[in-house]
């Protein structure tokens, strides 16, 4: 799968997608510890603080797909600029929010912007590079992500100590201004389809998702299977076939083509996407918080401790994409998972009483060590799946599997979250065995149903 020819400005077009999609891995991560000073200043419960990340992952999780078709269709830079501006002016809502439910509106339209921006700035990237250089692109693209992700905590807790939390949100405006001058400049456009969107289909799949969202957040808050909590479950359910009628009859004009379901490989890089970004979702939601209130530790301190993902990350995943180039996903995506599954089980030692160094860090260094073979390897394998044509509604797909993960591993979190401080720990190990059996299950699938070997004719 090549271009047909190779654009100007490569390293610029590089540093335009990773620019835009910094903003939306920061935003996912860097709120995480904030939680207890939002709650203390709008009074929330633990579901409250579920929701306020919730809130920006539910509309990032049903809309990427729909978001790549459009800019297959309407032109994937004007996307990408599109939801860059609305994820600035959503951002300066959320650091201006008077109430709880302006703040969890405000992060409803920055998941909107980030399902704009997301798939297209990977979908651009993927056509402006090939061969062993996509490899190293999209390993760079995918560190830049990882280090997003996880310098959001360090820098969100330092803001929180320092300024107050609505600061997290306003280190959004200068990345936002610098990724749609360089866009503008730099990326040429492009656009391939003409089919019309998927509107219902993107309807039906946020309903679906925002009631299961909504019954496993009450689920696990209250530990109670209640009427309105079966409902939600139920409706979900519901909702969810709905979308399957929908996009069956649709065809190949789906945002989500069920004949994409016929690869046993698409099967498999799916189901891996799933329980592995479920299970890191959870934790870089859970941690913080865990060793805020029932560690001590300050909002900095708690994100310091995430700081050597960004490090194992950015030190290995260029390496592990040109590896890629050469030998395939198969392994990578095998052995990556299972380290990170024991970085995952090491947690069950954790003890923020026994200092970061043994009690925290090993952990940590563990999981980033399986994960630095995966994310860049993950992205190749699906870029490498489809045509041109359709790399923007790939790459929606594989965030949005990703990002849903995340959503139902936060909505779970509640369980752990709506735990006296003295409690915290315990609940976390178990949280921690389960994020260990999931991270160990992606591998055997990547074992199992991943081809050996590379595919040389992209």
């Amino acid at each position: 799968m090549t271009s047909a020819r190779t654009p100007r400005h490569q390293r610029w077009i590089l540093v335009a997608t990773m620019l835009a999609s910094s903003l939306a891995f920061v935003d996912g991560s860097v709120t995480n510890v904030a939680l207890s000073s939002i709650g203390g200043s709008f009074g929330g419960t633990a579901a409250d603080l579920q929701w306020t990340i919730n809130a920006y992952m539910l509309p990032l999780s049903a809309l990427l797909l729909l978001g790549g078709a459009a800019g297959d269709h309407f032109g994937r830079r004007r996307l990408l600029v599109a939801g860059v501006a609305l994820f600035a002016i959503a951002s300066v809502l959320c650091a201006a929010a008077p109430s709880l439910p302006i703040l969890l509106a405000a992060r409803g339209l920055q998941g909107i912007g980030a399902a704009m921006l997301m798939p297209n700035s990977l979908a651009i990237l993927g056509n402006a590079f090939s061969g062993e250089a996509r490899g190293r692109a999209i390993g760079t693209w995918a560190a830049a992500g990882a280090i997003a992700s996880a310098v959001g905590p360090p820098l969100g807790g330092w803001l929180v100590d320092t300024v107050g939390w609505r600061a997290i949100f306003a280190i959004n405006l200068p990345v936002s201004a610098a990724a749609i001058v360089v866009a503008l400049r730099f990326v040429e456009e492009n656009a391939e389809g003409e089919q019309p969107l998927d509107t219902g289909g993107a309807l039906l799949a946020t309903l679906a998702l925002g009631a299961l969202t909504w019954a496993l957040t009450l689920w696990s808050s209250h530990h109670v299977a209640s009427v309105p909590v079966l409902a939600g479950a139920g409706g979900g359910v519901l909702l969810l076939a709905g979308f399957l009628a929908v996009e069956h009859r649709r065809g190949e004009r789906a945002m989500m083509p069920l004949a994409l379901f016929g690869s046993r490989a698409f099967l498999g890089l799916t189901l891996l996407t799933f329980l592995l970004y479920g299970a890191l979702g959870g934790m870089f939601v859970l941690l913080p918080y865990v060793l805020i209130v029932g560690g001590g530790y300050t909002p900095l301190q708690a994100g310091l401790s995430l700081l050597p993902f960004p490090i194992v990350i950015g030190t290995m995943s260029r390496l592990t994409g040109r590896v890629t180039e050469r030998i395939g996903p198969r392994w990578p995506l095998t052995i990556g998972p299972i380290v990170a599954g024991a970085g995952f089980a090491w947690m069950v030692r954790l003890d923020p009483g026994a200092g970061y160094a043994a009690g925290v860090a090993p952990g940590m260094v563990i999981v980033a060590l399986g994960m630095a073979g995966v994310v860049a390897p993950l992205t190749t394998a699906v870029l490498g799946s489809v045509d041109d044509r359709h790399t923007g509604t790939a790459s929606g797909f594989n965030s949005a599997i990703a990002r849903t993960g995340g959503l139902i591993a936060t909505a779970l979190a509640g369980a752990v979250i709506a735990n006296k401080a003295t409690d915290l720990l315990p609940a976390f190990h178990g949280a921690a065995l389960v994020g260990a059996g999931a991270a160990f299950v992606s591998g055997l699938v990547a074992l199992l149903t991943l081809p050996a070997g590379v595919d040389r004719s992209t």
